[in-house]
């Protein structure tokens, strides 16, 4: 007898192999069969028929990593099939951090990972951080080494350049966190503490991956445009020796992806093994404080808050406004802590400063102010189409770049990914197969950041399981209304254990959860 059963249902082995009808057996954490079972029974059965049987799904660029350990089931994430985080994206997260840079990295991260300074208990190392998340959640998770977290636990938040002792000392924290298990080392070269991180810093801290087989995984340096700031993410991986993920991948004009796709497929895959990830709408999200002038965080985030109020800082600010990518009458605030600004989530930032009556850069440095930087907005950038040419591509994998608080007017990306590129785009916009869409979410995650046994329906593989409807399954969330879980989902199983049965959460017994702290497969 098998623990659990899912019979009747058309299995897409995340291989890309053509589907076919098979039950799937399972035995505690594990698959152990696929095939006729119909004479074999079983504690438990889930029907399958008229639905496909896919691997879990795993999430390569979100922003869970607080939400894990603040909540036992992210159902906007699971309700989407997604078994899997991998976090610590874009350089920055909860660890590894001292008593020096926890704080402000709490700080500087509340509207975008979730964890309030009062949630603090303690942790230091990324191995800490890990050790906290097993069992505590539904969802497995995987780490990163932020390379923001690790530059600033040597340095500070200095914007001096590294000197040879301290790359030293870089080098060796990041091997700490990969010998702690971690799938890759991340960096936001947009981003807190690794803004002025040199190219050669940069191919000095990658060439640490190469013992570990591990990929260098970059948000690109957007500042020096979209492919200049690839091409250095490929000479980086190429001096270094390693691999590169780019993530989320996302031009905003016809000629910039024409041009992107051409150097990608000419030139940056011969010279070094290249991937990225991609969701499937062109707007984005992001923190509000992204926009102040660099020299703000020069004595670290705690301190940036006293700068708003420097008349040099509110010049320079409102010279980024006027030079911004995105206008203000495209960019609505997605969530801010304070109830009193909580009835402007959904506004536009236009709207809001006319509601305010003041100038623009006195209108949101106030609101800064007032939310102590921790203010998060969608920014309407370019038309979705415009992603499709990089979701079609062989080097492209799936990353939801989710960020989600509750009751927020948040990015519909954090609700909607998965079943999009399930639904919409095979059915709709037939940029694939069935097939592809499936190891686009799982067995290319798995095979790119060494994910054991997981990715894939092959006996003997962790038993991370989502049943959808080929014909349903859709994505319902919109900018206005993003919080609408999707449909076609019916269930979802994380080593083994069922945790969404018929659309709807399973309750959670006491004890350990089955999500798990996954560790990089070693090279062999």
């Amino acid at each position: 007898m098998f623990d659990l059963i899912i019979r009747g249902g058309e299995v897409i082995d995340g291989r890309r192999a053509p589907r076919c009808r098979a039950d799937v057996g399972v035995q505690g954490d594990r698959i152990v069969a696929i095939g006729d079972l119909r004479d074999v029974a079983a504690q438990t059965v889930l029907d399958a028929a008229g639905h496909v049987v896919a691997p879990g799904f795993i999430d390569v660029h979100n922003h869970s990593d607080g939400w894990l350990l603040r909540r036992q089931h992210i159902e906007a994430k699971t309700r989407q099939g997604f078994t899997t985080e991998v976090l610590m994206s874009d350089g920055m997260s909860y660890a590894p951090v001292d008593e020096h840079t926890a704080r402000p990295w709490l700080f500087y991260l509340r509207s975008l990972n979730g964890l309030r300074l009062d949630e603090y208990t303690g942790w230091q190392s990324l191995a800490d951080y890990r050790d906290l998340l097993h069992g505590r959640n539904v969802q497995n998770n995987a780490l990163q080494v932020p390379y923001g977290n690790v530059r600033t636990l040597i340095c500070g938040f200095s914007r001096r350049r590294v000197d040879d002792a301290q790359r030293r000392l870089i080098q060796a924290e990041i091997r700490r966190g990969m010998e702690a298990g971690a799938v890759a080392l991340s960096t936001g070269l947009d981003y807190l503490g690794q803004i002025d991180a040199t190219t050669e810093e940069l191919v000095d801290a990658a060439s640490v991956l190469k013992a570990f087989d591990a990929p260098y995984v970059t948000h690109v340096r957007y500042k020096l445009g979209l492919l200049p700031a690839v091409k250095e993410a490929v000479e980086i991986g190429r001096r270094a020796g390693v691999k590169v993920h780019i993530s989320h991948l996302k031009p905003l004009q016809l000629q910039h992806v024409e041009e992107l796709l051409d150097y990608i497929d000419r030139e940056a895959r011969r010279q070094v093994d290249l991937s990225f990830d991609v969701y499937p709408y062109l707007p984005g999200s992001t923190m509000l404080n992204s926009l102040l002038p660099y020299e703000c965080w020069d004595a670290g985030p705690l301190a940036a808050l006293g700068q708003l109020h420097d008349s040099r800082i509110r010049r320079q600010f409102r010279r980024n406004l006027e030079h911004a990518r995105v206008p203000l009458n495209s960019v609505h605030i997605a969530w801010v802590p304070g109830r009193e600004n909580a009835r402007f989530q959904g506004w536009l930032l236009s709207d809001y400063v006319r509601e305010t009556g003041k100038p623009p850069e006195e209108a949101l440095l106030d609101l800064l102010l007032e939310e102590r930087l921790a203010v998060l907005c969608v920014f309407h950038e370019g038309d979705d189409r415009l992603a499709q040419p990089l979701l079609q591509h062989d080097l492209a994998m799936i990353g939801s770049d989710a960020i989600d608080h509750d009751d927020a007017c948040v990015h519909p990306r954090a609700f909607g990914t998965a079943p999009r590129i399930l639904g919409r785009c095979v059915r709709e916009w037939k940029l694939f197969s069935l097939e592809e869409a499936v190891y686009k979410l799982s067995g290319a995650a798995a095979e790119r950041f060494r994910l054991p046994l997981r990715g894939a329906i092959v006996p003997g593989y962790f038993a991370d399981l989502v049943v959808f409807d080929p014909v349903t399954v859709n994505d319902p969330a919109t900018y206005r209304e993003p919080r609408q879980f999707p449909v076609g989902i019916t269930h979802v199983i994380v080593n083994g254990r069922v945790i969404l049965r018929h659309g709807v959460p399973e309750s959670l017994p006491p004890g350990p959860l089955p999500g798990r702290s996954l560790q990089r497969d070693t090279p062999s």
